[in-house]
């Protein structure tokens, strides 16, 4: 899926407008500039934005809130905006509605491009999932891979130029104990692989050569310490011959990775290996320098900072008694390579990795970066509910087997609901279709929906309820669109007039408001912000199909309705676009 190309927007215009007029009326009465605290108002409120800017002025005009925003309405001419038509105002709220001129331009340019930001000239940089690549992914990290994939396209969708990458952890002890596993046990003696995917297949030598060095005798252990020593070693010291062999483990792991990957999907433009800045030396720039600042000294032989300025208890070894470098210590080599190429570097993260994002950031200004460049976005974990699926010693649940599970009872819930049409409606191939949308899209959903740092359990039931707020309700809407575009071939010009209903507008305001949520997510790094608006949307869409019949309408009215859905349609579907989910035309 490629995003759409650049639209214009009212409801932005319209708020810098509302912005615009508070502040005039602040002038004119003589009242200090304040937080104008423009927002929508709730639901029954009969207005599309509110200022509450008369709640921080009561002290200082020495007058109660309600006061204040009457003189503040009686201030503002509605005449001299393009898009104010009336002020209004309830309690200590200046309510502003938009005239017809809103309507009209949200109707004529709500088309495929709409909600997407202008260019804004910047470079991010997305990292996200970066797995160990031990063996098939796992549906702990699912919760990192759905909220980066959907923060990447939610910043692509706002006008950045939006790379993704996977940073691949190819250097260190679980590398090396891979290795020497793969190398040393013969295929013969392993367990069948649970999947033909070469993830599953090689995981077998891993978890083989764990279990060698906890059970075999000492002697055995301590010949096999020294093989996986050498290796250690030859890693740190940049050994192509050392990286052949450990590559040869990583990317028939990262294979069988990369296909789970494609079926939520999360495309990457680029995998970065761990080990590219021990080759280019610049894992070893980065620690002379680190020893080189007044908060550095050696501890039994390691190399430490001392953080306590930064308010980090913990200190932070960079560089071990044996002269070998730690994770993070790469990473610091790894961001210093992502400030140079980027104007932003974003970070998904667990929110079991906190100190090291902390210690990583304080190291980074210690070095003398831009920390303000640097942003991560933490995620708790997602627990699924006892029973429906297995679990198996070593692997827990994969996201494979979640996808599997996802798809299968998506298919279920089509087939019962087709059950009672004329099977001819469906083909066999639109079934799967569907049910691969349906259940890939609730577990995107599902998950991208909360906000992430809020533990989550995953609720098959909820996720594929059709009639509640999730995926398939949203994919639905969208279906339901197109249902009703299928063959109306209306090219008369729609007048926003002849929408009269208050579904109409309220469908309407809900268009026009798109751009701006996407604003606010990118700039907050918050998509679940879009899945909220594509939930709200869709009951919105709903009711006024319930409401607003659009075939059997006539003249003006069937006209400027085919547009409405029309636009509503395009909405959907790049709502669901920004989400990673499929929009449907049939279901």
């Amino acid at each position: 899926m490629t995003p759409p190309p650049i639209a214009a927007t009212m409801f932005l215009s319209f708020r810098a407008e509302v912005e615009a007029a508070v502040e005039a009326a602040l002038t004119s009465l003589d009242l200090p500039s304040a937080d104008l605290g423009v927002e929508e108002p709730p639901a029954d409120v009969d207005a599309v934005l509110a200022s509450s800017v008369a709640f921080r002025l009561a002290d200082t005009a020495q007058a109660p809130p309600p006061a204040i925003a009457e003189d503040i309405a009686a201030a503002i001419d509605p005449t001299t905006y393009t898009y104010i038509e009336a002020v209004t105002t309830q309690g200590p709220y200046v309510n502003f509605t938009p005239g017809p001129r809103y309507y009209a331009d949200t109707l004529s340019t709500a088309d495929q491009d709409w909600g997407r930001r202008p260019d804004t000239g910047e470079s991010i940089v997305v990292e996200h999932t970066s797995v160990n690549p031990t063996g098939p992914l796992h549906v702990g990290r699912a919760r990192n891979t759905i909220i980066g994939d959907a923060l990447a396209r939610t910043l692509t969708f706002a006008g950045n130029d939006v790379d993704r990458h996977y940073y691949v952890n190819d250097a260190g002890r679980q590398m090396a104990v891979f290795t020497w596993a793969y190398e040393t046990f013969e295929e013969d003696t392993l367990p069948a692989p649970e999947r033909d995917k070469p993830d599953y297949e090689l995981v077998r030598y891993y978890r083989r050569g764990h279990a060698y060095l906890e059970d075999a005798d000492p002697q055995d252990v301590e010949a096999a310490e020294a093989e996986i020593a050498e290796i250690i070693q030859g890693i740190e010291e940049g050994d192509e011959a050392t990286l052949d062999r450990v590559w040869t483990v990583v990317d028939q792991v990262l294979k069988g990775n990369r296909q789970t990957l494609a079926r939520l999907p999360a495309p990457f433009d680029a995998f970065i290996r761990e080990t590219q800045f021990i080759r280019d030396g610049s894992k070893d720039a980065v620690v002379d320098r680190l020893q080189a600042t007044d908060v550095a000294h050696q501890e039994d032989g390691a190399w430490v900072l001392d953080l306590e300025d930064w308010g980090i208890d913990k200190e932070f070894v960079f560089l071990r008694s044996d002269g070998t470098s730690l994770y993070t210590t790469r990473d610091l080599a790894h961001h210093e390579w992502k400030f140079d190429r980027y104007d932003r570097a974003v970070t998904v993260l667990g929110e079991d990795q906190k100190l090291h994002a902390d210690q990583l950031r304080a190291a980074l200004e210690l070095l003398g970066n831009d920390t303000d460049q640097l942003t991560a976005v933490f995620y708790s974990w997602v627990d699924l509910p006892e029973g429906g699926m297995s679990t198996r010693k070593g692997t827990g649940i994969d996201i494979d087997e979640l996808l599997d599970e996802a798809e299968r009872r998506a298919r279920a819930e089509v087939e019962t609901r087709v059950a009672d049409r004329s099977r001819g409606e469906l083909t066999d191939g639109d079934v799967d279709r569907i049910a691969r949308q349906v259940g890939i899209g609730a577990v995107r959903f599902d998950i991208v929906a909360k906000q992430p740092t809020k533990g989550i359990t995953f609720d098959w039931d909820d996720a594929l309820d059709f009639e509640a707020q999730s995926a398939p309700y949203v994919q639905y809407a969208h279906a339901r669109a197109c249902g009703i575009l299928d063959g109306i071939d209306d090219a008369d010009e729609p007048d926003a007039a002849a929408l009269t209903h208050p579904a109409e507008r309220s469908l309407l305001s809900a268009i026009a408001r798109f751009p701006a949520v996407i604003e606010t997510a990118a700039t907050e790094y918050e998509p679940h912000r879009v899945a909220t608006y594509a939930r709200e949307f869709a009951d919105a869409f709903n009711t006024f199909y319930r409401e607003c019949p659009v075939q059997s309408a006539t003249g003006d009215v069937r006209t400027a309705r085919v547009a409405l859905v029309e636009a509503a349609r395009h909405t959907l579907a790049n709502a669901l676009w920004v989400l990673g989910i499929a929009a449907p035309e049939s279901m």
